[in-house]
């Protein structure tokens, strides 16, 4: 596996530090305040137990949600807290804000081997705006800046970007290591068959990724929504599937310079409405009628990408093959998982990436069988495109 050539949390002596770590607990809450899926506080807990073990402070900050530099009840950090404590068996200290005295003064009172989690930095225009001042407050309470949040890497902020121009050691945190290593090596060092299956809605967040992709895989499959701008682009009539008009164009171009590599689903699920109680049927792509639309791949797609599938030895997978969320037309992702899933088991590596297809795998129960589900969707989307991500840019060289 590629070695990341930045400092890691391994590189750095952490006892007696204060160490002020950006850790991604951006988790979806129900509305009595529940946290419903919390596998990004599990990714950050070997981060936290080796400050812990090895008696450094640990600081922790993130943002949850989007609430726009105003204070929002139901978007505070003490559910996160209480759960990262009860998984950690450690106290977790909730500051009441993420700077200001009353911070400042439970840093200062923080002991070798505790943790204190600041509350939401997007309480704050500063956090976004990525404005050096609000930085400069926040790297004044460490002594070690380390970086574990893939989800936000993506992004130039003052808690990944701005932060760093303080401290003299800016380091990779465990999971931010993890992420940057599994996808630069399928992406650099790949063994081949390499096969990339990429789905989603439209075609429009995926096209630098497909254009990066098409120069390093050996094939390319498409499922999702975003197959039905393909199939217009062929001529073919789609009734009233998910069609981006602007971008038939990109299609018919992607297309022509990918050649055999590119391959379009060659049946396809399609219902009179988008509904658990639709009618539905099993129609090969150019035989779809007006007034029906497409909701998933078919049975002979589902076969034929099984076939590409399971003779790879490097997969990448990002965006569901259908609307996953309802069971009728759930069937293509899942069985777009356990064709994953098999091969791995053969000795493939797999990287699942994006927002909506880890919960797919997940819901299909295939989370234990892949290499690795990444935790950041747009990070992960701009890896893909070949792009430097800038939270991991701004680390210290080693």
């Amino acid at each position: 596996m590629q070695k990341m050539n930045k400092l890691t949390i391994d590189d750095i002596n952490l006892q007696g530090k204060r160490v002020l770590v950006r850790v991604d607990f951006n988790v979806p809450l129900n509305e009595r305040g529940n946290i419903t899926e919390e596998s990004r506080i599990s990714a950050a807990l070997p981060t936290i137990q080796k400050i812990v073990k090895d008696g450094g402070r640990a600081i922790l900050v993130s943002h949850l949600g989007r609430p726009d530099g105003k204070i929002v009840e139901s978007m505070r950090l003490v559910p996160v807290a209480k759960r990262l404590s009860e998984l950690l068996g450690e106290p977790v200290k909730m500051a009441p804000d993420c700077i200001g005295p009353a911070v400042e003064k439970m840093v200062a009172e923080l002991k070798d081997g505790e943790i204190l989690m600041l509350e939401n930095l997007r309480f704050y225009n500063g956090e976004t705006d990525n404005d050096p001042e609000f930085a400069k407050k926040l790297a004044s309470y460490g002594d070690i800046f380390i970086n574990d949040a893939f989800g936000t890497a993506h992004r130039a902020h003052a808690s990944t970007e701005g932060v760093t121009h303080y401290f003299k050691q800016n380091a990779a945190g465990y999971l931010l290591q993890k992420e940057i290593q599994y996808l630069s090596t399928v992406l650099e060092e790949p063994h081949r068959p390499f096969v990339a299956i990429i789905g989603g809605a439209k075609i429009s967040g995926k096209i630098d990724v497909m254009a990066n992709l098409l120069n390093k895989v050996n094939t390319l499959l498409i499922g999702g929504g975003m197959m039905y701008t393909f199939l217009k682009a062929k001529g073919l009539e789609i009734g009233g599937s998910l069609l981006e008009p602007d971008k038939v164009s990109v299609a018919k171009e992607t297309m022509k310079k990918a050649g055999t590599k590119l391959v379009l689903p060659v049946d396809c699920i399609i219902a009179d409405s988008v509904s658990e109680t639709a009618k539905t049927q099993v129609v090969p792509v150019d035989k779809i009628p007006v007034g029906w639309k497409g909701v998933d791949i078919g049975p002979e797609t589902i076969r034929l990408y099984y076939g590409y599938i399971i003779k790879a030895q490097t997969i990448i997978w990002n965006g569901p093959m259908g609307i996953f969320e309802m069971a009728p037309f759930a069937k293509g992702t899942n069985e777009i998982a356990h064709a994953i899933a098999d091969a791995t088991k053969s000795g493939a590596v797999s990287v699942v990436g994006g927002g909506d297809t880890d919960a797919a795998v997940t819901k299909a129960g295939y989370d234990g069988d892949v290499t690795h589900i990444s935790t950041g969707g747009g990070a992960s989307l701009e890896m893909l495109e070949g792009k430097v991500l800038p939270g991991v840019a701004a680390l210290t060289d080693k």
